[in-house]
C-alpha cells in the first residue's frame, strides 16, 4: 500500500467502524446488494470450478504414474537376489518369472490406458481448466471495481456526516462558515463519485450474470461428462485385464490364500520353529528354568561357571511342557549343580531340553495366585544379585538396589512384589535380603 492509500484508509477508518456496527446514517442500495451477493457466488463457483478440474486433471495422471512405478516396483521384488559371484556353486537363483512377467504386462497395460485417456485429459486442461483462469481474470478486475465503490461510499456517508453537523449547529462563526461551505463541496464531489461507480456496478454486473448462463454453466456440464468419458474408459479396461497370474474373480482373501498354497505349513514344520503360527494365546514361560537359586544369602555354585541366571533361555518345548510344581523338599545340591551340569551338557551336545530338565532337581516355582501373598508395607529388601527383567510385569534390578516390599510370601525361593520408585513389578525371593 502506498502512503497516498494508507493515508486514505486512516481517513476511512472510523466511518468503516461504524458502518460495520451499523452505527449512523449508512447509505444502502438493495439493488446493489442483491447484485453483490451473486457476485460472490459467481466467484465461489469460478475458484471451484478451476480448482476441482485442476484437481481431477493431475489426480488422473498421478495414479496413472503410480500404477506404473508400482508395478516395477513388485518387478524389482521379484527379481532373484544374486550370491557370491566368486563361488556360484554356493548359491542357487530362485526368481519369480511368472511374477516378473505379469508386472510387465499390467506396465504395458497402464501405459497403453494412460495413452488413450491423454486427449480426454488435455480437453480438460483446455476446455475447463483455462477458461475457468480466464474468467477469475474478470472477477479480479470487477473485484477491485466493487471495492473501489464501497471505498466511494465510505467517503459519501463520511462527508454525509460531517456536513449534517455543521448544519444542526447554531450559532456558526465564520470559521463554521468556511467548514460549512467546504463541506457541501466534499458532499457534492463525493456523490458524484459514489454514483458513478455504483450505477457502473449496478448496470455491468447483471450482465455478466446473464452471460455465466451462457459459460460457467456449459463448464460444468462439460467437466461431468469428460470425467464419465475418463471412467468409462478406465472400469472398461480394468475390467477386461486378463493376465494368467492374476485371478480377478476372487476376493483379495481368498486370492492371497491360494497364492499362499502350503507356505504356512512348510513353515511350521520347521524344527528351528518356536512359535506356531496360530495366533492363540502364548502359554507364560518359566523364567527360572535352568537358573541358580541363592540359599542363607549367597549364590550356590555350579559346573559350568559363568553363565549369568538372565542369560538362560527355554526353548520352544518350554511352551508346550510347562515345569512341574514346586517341591520345597528339594536339596540346593540337586537344584544347583545336578541341574546346571545336565543342563550345560544338553545344551553343547544338542540333545532334548526336556531329558535335562528331568535329570535335574525340581526348578523354581511358578508364580503364586495372588490369594497367597501377604502384604508387608513397611517392608524393604536388599539386592544380592542383578535382576533383569525375563517377561512383562517383571521388576528388573541392579546388586545392592533397596526395593519396597509390597507382597511377599513366607517362602525365599517363590516370587514377591516390589516397588523401586514408580517401577512395580514381580522379581524373585531368593536375589534379595530382608532388611533388619
Amino acid at each position: 500500500m502506498s502512503w497516498k492509500g494508507f493515508q486514505k484508509a486512516a481517513v476511512r477508518a472510523p466511518q468503516s467502524v461504524k458502518q460495520r456496527f451499523n452505527m449512523g446514517e449508512i447509505t444502502k442500495d438493495a439493488i446493489y446488494i442483491d447484485a453483490e451477493r451473486r457476485f460472490e457466488e459467481l466467484e465461489k463457483e469460478t475458484k471451484k470450478l478451476h480448482d476441482e478440474s485442476q484437481k481431477y486433471f493431475q489426480s488422473i495422471n498421478g495414479m496413472l504414474d503410480h500404477q506404473i512405478e508400482f508395478s516395477k516396483a513388485i518387478k524389482e521384488i521379484y527379481e532373484p537376489i544374486s550370491g557370491r559371484a566368486s563361488d556360484p556353486d554356493s548359491y542357487v537363483i530362485d526368481g519369480n518369472p511368472e511374477g516378473i512377467r505379469a508386472c510387465e504386462e499390467y506396465e504395458a497395460i497402464v501405459q497403453e490406458l494412460k495413452a488413450s485417456l491423454q486427449p480426454e485429459l488435455e480437453l480438460i486442461e483446455s476446455r475447463v481448466v483455462r477458461p475457468a483462469d480466464e474468467l477469475s481474470e474478470v472477477i479480479k478486475i470487477c473485484r477491485k471495481t466493487t471495492q473501489k465503490r464501497d471505498h466511494k461510499q465510505l467517503d459519501y456517508d463520511r462527508h454525509r456526516s460531517t456536513l449534517k453537523k455543521l448544519q444542526d449547529k447554531g450559532d456558526k462563526s465564520l470559521k463554521d462558515e468556511k467548514a460549512l461551505y467546504k463541506a457541501e463541496n466534499d458532499v457534492e464531489m463525493a456523490t458524484q463519485e459514489y454514483e458513478i461507480f455504483n450505477n457502473l456496478l449496478k448496470e455491468e454486473l447483471p450482465q455478466l450474470f446473464r452471460l455465466e448462463k451462457e459459460f460457467i454453466l456449459p463448464l460444468f456440464q462439460s467437466f461431468y461428462y469428460m470425467q464419465l468419458n475418463v471412467f468409462y474408459t478406465l472400469h472398461e479396461r480394468m475390467q477386461s485385464i486378463d493376465i494368467g497370474y492374476f485371478n480377478l474373480t476372487l476376493a483379495i482373501e481368498d486370492a492371497f490364500e491360494e497364492k499362499q498354497g502350503d507356505v504356512k505349513q512348510q513353515i511350521e514344520a520347521l524344527g528351528m520353529t518356536k512359535f506356531k503360527t496360530t495366533g492363540g494365546p502364548k502359554r507364560p514361560m518359566s523364567k527360572y528354568a535352568g537358573r541358580l537359586g541363592i540359599e542363607n544369602g549367597r549364590a550356590s555354585s555350579t559346573s559350568s561357571g559363568g553363565t549369568s541366571p538372565s542369560q538362560r533361555r527355554l526353548t520352544a518345548d518350554s511352551y508346550d511342557s510347562p515345569p512341574p510344581a514346586y517341591s520345597s523338599g528339594a536339596s540346593a545340591g540337586a537344584l544347583t549343580v545336578a541341574g546346571e551340569s545336565d543342563i550345560n551338557r544338553s545344551s553343547s551336545t544338542g540333545s532334548n531340553w526336556t531329558s535335562a530338565a528331568k535329570s535335574k532337581g525340581a526348578p523354581p516355582p511358578p508364580k503364586p495366585k495372588p490369594g497367597a501373598l501377604k502384604g508387608h508395607a513397611t517392608e524393604t529388601v536388599t539386592a544380592l544379585y542383578d535382576y533383569e527383567a525375563q517377561a512383562e510385569g517383571d521388576l528388573s534390578f541392579s546388586a545392592g538396589d533397596v526395593i519396597d516390599v509390597v507382597t511377599r510370601t513366607h517362602n525365599e525361593n517363590e516370587w514377591w512384589v516390589g516397588k523401586i520408585g514408580v517401577r512395580q513389578g514381580q522379581f524373585p525371593g531368593n536375589y534379595v535380603q530382608l532388611d533388619s
